[in-house]
């Protein structure tokens, strides 16, 4: 990229946006490389790139961002292992830190069941060593201290070592607490000096205890003695020490030698890390922009839905639809100071910079974005005292640079074109501008007072006026951008407004020329025009949601109902089959009981009854199945007329169901009555009805469900909770909604805050932790995680 077209970048203002992109990082190197990102003039790349973004801010939406830990670059430490250098230790840890990211975000990626990504071959070339990091980690505890655990041999030195210590302490303390040498102390105690065990001599008793003098206090009054009783031990200490340090190092050696066999896989996995922090600071920068994912073309073709510049502050930012491209190629933004013209350009080539960086855009859906080779700007005054520039001279030369640059895949910003001359030339050479821009085949948008320049866009096929929207009422900018019409400068409204007196607005407009009075009037009466037409589109509009809203309230209605009619036929037939089996149950004791009578009474006599019994017996089961069955409809008495007419809150009695219910409307022309019998509401045949006389049915009318067009919220899912300055008890509440937060997201791991100070709180939260039906384990952190401060725990 060239100098200029970094100049045309920052005047745009894409280093603020980059600015804000590495604050999202996680790396120092990413945030390096996000401040250095330039736009792609590539469609197929920059749709690469935007893919990414998309699915990362997808990710973090279902499983929250992976975490990156701030993870520092190793690679020329790798490099000097490779070669066979040893690494200090904490070089070490750092390599071991990026192993352990490495992992964590291949088993991040393993939870993320059943979605497929752009990046996924990023993750799939990490390649975990968990070798080598618990090979480091367990040998290591801090960038100081080496464990006893590192081998064998050092384990027993220290041991070694301890027992020496401990015995000329012993020795020593024998000494400073008889009571032949007490009176030569200073003090009573053992301390070190030069790394050996001594005592404190008053000066004037050196010589009443031999040794060997290795320091003397500042004052001159205490000389520190290694008593010679204590110097063989003190030189084992020594020697132990040096076989310490030189097996530390051995280990180092070691461990340094089996990094080094790894560097090129490790250095390669750093990289690929760097890459995937870049794309989720990019998705993070779309959740707080609320950005979306935008078409791209390389056809010129821009059409920004609910445009939002992303430096403006969220809660202030007025919303605008921008178009250019297709039907036209020049843009031509007119309206009042302060109305948003300025803004508009600016957030047209800030856009268009973002997408080709990968950047998602705060727009609404279907939206789409243009790629260009330059996009060139001369927007804002800048005068140069130095170089003796006037503000109109200024502009000149850029307009000269962009002129000698443009071609078909050129996007032009030009704001005020023409103005610090006079008007008349100004305006001339403005159109001159534009024609010769438009000859090459740029697009242009342009910002400009001039009405001339309004009736070039008029008339000139490819050119659309544009104007920011201007409320004289409340002498206040809507900041809507109104493509198709041409804008006002209100001078004399506002001025009237404001307090100038009305016979110089007057005398004003006598001082306007014939032509540009009948143009403002053209305008004007433009702008009441599509102030009508808007005002019926949005009614209309209005009524069409409306009408949507009362079908697909009807649809769902309808729906319930017949639900709730097959349920309850279900449940009645269920019924009825558990009716008949009880009937035919207790109809088979009875032929049961029956033929044993017959067996014990004589024949004739006894046949002649179990005849009859059996006859009676089928005509009981008939009429249990018939009662048993709810589903067959029952004969209505077509004599029955009603005592009066029907009305609202009426009992009655369905009558070929037999289903009792409640009068909800009164009869229509059609005989038809609306009534509600339980949950189920439905029309009935006035004949089908008897009148329920003497007594109340009272059917509970269900509120109808409120519906609110409610926006949908994507909550960045929670991984770390910090509760440092609670106690136990406001920890564990706090923790346990971030846990069922995470088990809903089927998160697998979270990251506890609680600090080290006197370790009560972590005590008392491991105690809980211990009960939680949620937890599987927890551990406390380990080096670049925390260590004693965090815990880490994880869920079933």
């Amino acid at each position: 990229m060239t100098s200029a077209q970094s100049r045309h970048n920052k005047i745009l203002e894409l280093d603020k946006v980059l600015s804000m992109l590495a604050a999202e990082c996680s790396c120092q190197d990413t945030a390096q490389r996000a401040l250095e990102l330039k736009p792609s003039c590539d469609a197929d790349e920059v749709r690469q790139l935007l893919l990414e973004s998309w699915d990362a801010h997808s990710l973090i939406g279902r499983y929250g961002s992976p975490s990156f830990g701030g993870v520092r670059s190793v690679s020329n430490s790798l490099r000097r292992a490779q070669a066979g250098g040893a690494l200090s230790m904490i070089e070490l840890l750092r390599i071991a830190e990026v192993l352990r990211i490495i992992r964590s975000l291949r088993e991040w990626r393993g939870k993320c069941e059943g979605t497929v990504t752009s990046f996924d071959p990023l993750f799939m070339s990490l390649y975990p060593n968990k070798f080598l990091e618990e090979k480091i980690t367990s040998s290591i505890l801090c960038e100081e201290e080496m464990s006893d655990n590192a081998s064998h041999e050092l384990a027993e030195i220290r041991k070694k070592k301890g027992r020496a210590q401990t015995k000329v302490r012993d020795l020593l303390d024998m000494m400073v607490h008889s009571q032949t040498y007490q009176k030569y102390l200073q003090d009573p105690i053992v301390t070190i000096r030069s790394g050996r065990f001594v005592v404190p001599v008053k000066s004037e008793c050196r010589s009443s205890v031999p040794g060997l003098v290795h320091d003397t206090s500042s004052s001159g009054a205490t000389v520190f003695v290694e008593p010679m009783a204590a110097v063989e031990a003190n030189n084992e200490i020594k020697v132990l020490e040096s076989r310490e340090a030189a097996e530390i190092e051995r280990i180092l050696f070691e461990l340094s030698a089996q990094a080094g066999e790894f560097s090129d896989s490790i250095c390669s996995g750093y990289e690929v890390l760097l890459q995937l922090d870049l794309i989720f600071a990019k998705a993070r920068l779309a959740y707080n922009m609320k950005a979306s994912l935008p078409e791209v073309n390389d056809e010129g073709i821009i059409r920004f839905n609910k445009a939002r510049h992303p430096l403006i502050d969220k809660n202030k930012v007025v919303a605008t639809d921008i178009r250019l491209g297709g039907h036209f190629d020049t843009l031509m933004i007119t309206g009042p100071n302060t109305g948003g013209k300025t803004v508009t350009l600016k957030t047209i080539g800030l856009l268009t910079l973002m997408a080709g960086c990968g950047l998602l855009l705060p727009v609404s859906d279907e939206s789409c974005v243009s790629v260009f080779d330059r996009v060139l700007a001369d927007i804002g005054d800048e005068q140069s005292i130095e170089q003796s520039l006037s503000t109109f001279s200024s502009h000149m030369k850029n307009i000269i640079s962009i002129i000698e640059s443009t071609d078909s895949k050129t996007l032009i910003l030009l704001d005020e074109l023409g103005a610090g001359t006079d008007p008349v030339e100004g305006a001339a050479l403005a159109t001159s501008i534009l024609e010769t821009l438009r000859s090459r085949g740029a697009k242009i948008a342009a910002t400009t007072h001039y009405a001339e320049l309004k009736g070039f866009a008029l008339s000139t096929p490819g050119v659309e006026n544009a104007s920011c929207e201007f409320d004289v009422t409340t002498l206040r900018p809507t900041y809507r951008l109104l493509i198709g019409a041409p804008g006002r400068s209100n001078a004399f409204a506002i001025s009237q407004r404001l307090g100038i007196p009305e016979e110089v607005v007057d005398r004003a407009r006598e001082l306007v020329s014939t032509d540009s009075v009948k143009f403002e009037e053209v305008v004007d009466a433009l702008e009441k025009s599509r102030q009508s037409m808007e005002a019926a589109e949005d009614e209309a509009r209005r009524l069409k949601i409306e009408a949507q809203r009362a079908k697909d309230e009807a649809a769902k209605l309808k729906n319930t109902v017949e639900r709730d009619r097959e349920r309850m036929l279900e449940q009645a037939r269920g019924e009825a089959m558990r009716i008949v089996s009880q009937a035919k149950a207790q109809a088979q004791q009875l032929s049961d009981e029956i033929d044993v009578m017959r067996k014990e009474l004589k024949a004739a006599a006894s046949a002649g009854a179990a005849s009859d019994a059996k006859s009676k017996l089928r005509q009981k089961i008939r009429k249990l199945e018939d009662i048993a069955d709810p589903i067959t409809q029952q004969q209505p008495d077509e004599d029955y007329v009603l005592p009066r007419p029907l009305k609202k809150g009426d009992p009655v009695m369905i009558a070929d169901i037999g289903k009792r219910g409640v009068v909800t409307k009164e009869p229509d022309s059609s005989g038809n009555v609306e009534v509600q019998a339980g949950a189920i509401k439905t029309r009935v045949k006035l004949k089908n009805l008897r009148l329920v006389e003497g007594s109340t049915v009272t059917v509970g009318g269900v509120k109808p469900q409120q519906r609110t067009n409610e926006k949908k919220i994507v909550a960045e899912a929670v991984t770390e909770i910090d509760v440092r300055g609670m106690n136990v008890d406001e920890a564990s509440i706090e923790i346990d909604k971030v846990i069922d937060s995470a088990v809903l997201r089927n998160l697998g791991e979270l990251r506890i805050i609680h600090g080290k100070g006197t370790g009560a709180l972590r005590a008392g939260l491991h105690q809980h932790f211990r009960r939680h039906p949620n937890i599987k384990s927890f551990r406390l952190g380990v080096y670049g995680e925390g260590e004693a401060g965090v815990t880490i725990i994880e869920l079933k």
